[in-house]
């Protein structure tokens, strides 16, 4: 019954974007609301920035449809009483709604950076506000339980850490919902085992109404106006679910003596290359003394893109590394453990980065090469 429901609620949400997605398109070409082409982006031709608009609306349709159904037929879901339901789900509704407002007032006329990051910071605390906080690091470094006074503080700045590294790596098509696909299809398939169904079918919900986006914004011909953008409006909605999905897999039951780390690494290695990215680049725009809160044209797709690579084949790489580094982290999280698992995966990324450079200079040195010859 409860995966039957899980079903429902992706389905339900797979038909609801696909119905609005296309409505969204028709109204950005009749208001001309597009996304214009610059200096820093790799479109050349003005597209709708709007797609973002279908995610949060649909994914409170079904979440609230499908957990409505089960209660009013007697299914409970986890055996937990309505009113526990109805208060982690109101605080998440709250903290979604207004990143969401934000990011589709950001997509129609634009909003100051501190702006938006005071919004997260808010959305963040209603999810600590609601017991959705880091209690423990699994042993990472030697430290297991926290006190609120840490774990509290470190929530916050990784429900504002996630929220913005999925808003920074939407820069070619498909890239940002196609890494939001995979995190959301593992982190669901984790709480399902788990048997935490909530947040399961939260997880599952939101990968339907991504599908239909993903496919017009990856497929999608611009010349025939079938082509958008998901804009700040999707990518921070994806962004603080997954960061809601993130912490809860992370929590510890203080309760009993075992010690599983392995929920936690599993759940942030759906996420290293957006997180380690946005470390890198932070880091490269202080070591060139500029604001790290500006964007720029130095992210991991931008530098694949360097070395000769096409934005399909880009898209591609990304998303295989990605899955390589879960894959990785779910062979290994028993065998190293969580502190040299990230030792392992922080010099992987630094490897790579490393050959991509090298990469891109022989690229740049052949173009010259062949424009002499």
């Amino acid at each position: 019954m409860d995966y039957l429901f899980l079903s429902a609620g992706f389905l339900l949400s797979l038909l609801l974007g696909m119905a609005i997605v296309p409505k969204i398109l028709l109204i950005s070409y009749k208001k001309r609301l597009f996304d214009q082409p610059d200096g820093r982006k790799i479109h050349t031709m003005p597209i709708p920035r709007l797609g973002g608009l279908s995610f949060f609306p649909v994914v409170l349709i079904a979440m609230c449809l499908i957990l409505g159904m089960r209660y009013y037929w007697g299914y409970p879901i986890e055996n937990l009483p309505a009113s526990l339901t109805l208060y982690e789900f109101l605080f998440f509704t709250v903290g979604c709604m207004m990143l969401y407002l934000v990011g589709v007032t950001d997509d129609l006329i634009g909003v100051g950076y501190r702006y938006k990051f005071f919004i997260q910071l808010l959305a963040a605390l209603l999810l600590t506000w609601s017991g959705e906080w880091f209690n423990s690091l699994g042993g990472l470094f030697g430290i297991h339980e926290l006190a609120p006074g840490i774990g509290v503080p470190l929530t916050l700045f990784v429900v504002v850490y996630i929220t913005n590294a999925i808003n920074l790596i939407d820069g070619i098509d498909g890239l940002a919902s196609g890494l939001s696909c995979i995190a959301l299809v593992v982190l669901g398939i984790l709480c399902a085992v788990q048997e935490e169904y909530i947040f399961a079918l939260l997880a599952f919900a939101t990968f339907g109404v991504i599908v239909p986006f993903w496919f017009y914004n990856v497929f999608g011909n611009e010349r025939r106006g079938h082509k958008l953008f998901m804009g700040d409006a999707g990518s921070l909605t994806l962004g603080y679910t997954i960061s809601l999905l993130v912490i809860h897999l992370s929590r510890e039951d203080m309760s009993t003596p075992e010690v599983d780390y392995a929920n936690l690494a599993l759940a942030f290695s759906t996420l290293i290359v957006p997180l380690f990215d946005v470390v890198r680049v932070v880091l490269h725009r202080l070591r060139a003394k500029k604001n790290p809160f500006l964007p720029d044209k130095n992210h991991f797709h931008h530098k694949l893109l360097r070395t000769g690579m096409r934005p399909r084949m880009v898209l591609v790489t990304i998303l295989f590394v990605e899955l390589f580094f879960i894959g990785l982290n779910g062979l290994l999280v028993d065998v190293l453990g969580i502190t040299w698992l990230l030792v392992l995966d922080i010099a992987l990324w630094v490897a790579m980065q490393l050959a991509i450079n090298g990469r891109i200079k022989a690229h740049e040195q052949q173009a010259p090469d062949s424009l002499t010859r």
